[in-house]
């Protein structure tokens, strides 16, 4: 089975945009055709920064992304442009469907309980007994359904995320953006949340685009990753394996995570020896039935 596509970093930018999603563990997306995020040529700048430079990139529908890259490198901002949240002209950025996107911190409204944090996200979009219906189930689809009254102060890390990230799946979004929001967690906590991430990927199959610095997580997640530097696209990864196979120990594995880390200008390091690769076998049950929400 092939593994890796590598893409010399002087055309990863434009040859990258068409691959589609091809690992065997990939969810079908029913009558999906074309990307669900077009970037073509976009720049962003702040005064005289200059922070993407022309970016191309193309997100198939069911497809995990990885943006890696240094910080300032502009990936973020990459990904505030997918959301919507920071003008983009339509000629240089579309997205097709919903949007939704969990950070870093989860952003958690500290005077609304849990249950009312991931209603807001379908304020404008369903009838107030729709949105509580349709959060409590999203809650219990994320492992919390038993915390639907409790207040984001009396929640772990994990907790609170995993409720970051049921706001944002309860828009049933066709592109799911994450920014980096596993980075402030412990190892066993990060491990756990990718394992669900996968589960929800799984059962829904929309596409999601995550960014982070820890290439061993783009390892286990993600299909395809891609290192950003200086605003520009420096380099891309096809991984097919299935995530159950991604082990360190395998020679290609270990290959991909040292051009990676070469790209990024940093020395490799021995990678973590207790980590567990991705549980992507096991069947997805048949999701609930969620609200359209706004784009």
């Amino acid at each position: 089975m092939a593994l890796l596509n590598r893409r010399p970093a002087e055309t990863s930018a434009t040859s990258a945009t068409s691959a589609q999603t091809t690992g065997s563990d990939a969810p079908d997306a029913p009558g999906a055709t074309g990307p669900v995020a077009r970037v073509r040529g976009h720049h962003r700048s702040f005064g005289d920064l200059h922070v993407l430079r022309g970016i191309d990139l193309d997100i198939a529908p069911g497809e995990i992304v990885a943006l890696l890259g240094r910080s300032g490198c502009g990936k973020s901002t990459l990904l505030r442009s997918l959301a919507g949240l920071d003008p983009a002209p339509r000629e240089e950025v579309e997205v097709r469907g919903t949007t939704a996107v969990a950070f870093q911190e989860p952003r958690l409204l500290p005077w609304q309980r849990v249950q009312r944090n991931v209603a807001l996200a379908l304020l404008n979009s369903a009838r107030r007994g729709e949105r509580e219906r349709l959060a409590a189930e999203t809650l219990t689809e994320v492992g919390l359904g038993a915390k639907l009254d409790a207040w984001p102060g009396q929640l772990s890390g994990g907790q609170a995320q995993r409720v970051s990230l049921a706001r944002a799946l309860v828009r049933n979004p066709s592109l799911l953006l994450l920014d980096e929001p596993f980075s402030a967690l412990d190892a066993l906590t990060r491990i756990e949340m990718h394992q669900l991430v996968i589960e929800l990927w799984r059962r829904h199959g929309m596409a999601i685009l995550i960014v982070t610095h820890d290439v061993d997580e783009a390892i286990a997640l993600a299909d395809r990753l891609i290192v950003l530097d200086e605003g520009r696209a420096a380099g891309s990864w096809r991984l097919e394996m299935p995530r159950t196979d991604r082990d360190h120990a395998v020679p290609e594995i270990a290959q991909v995570r040292h051009e990676v880390l070469a790209s990024l200008g940093v020395q490799p390091l021995p990678p973590n020896p207790n980590r567990t690769p991705v549980d992507d076998r096991s069947p997805a049950p048949t999701p609930p039935r969620h609200h359209q929400g706004a784009a």
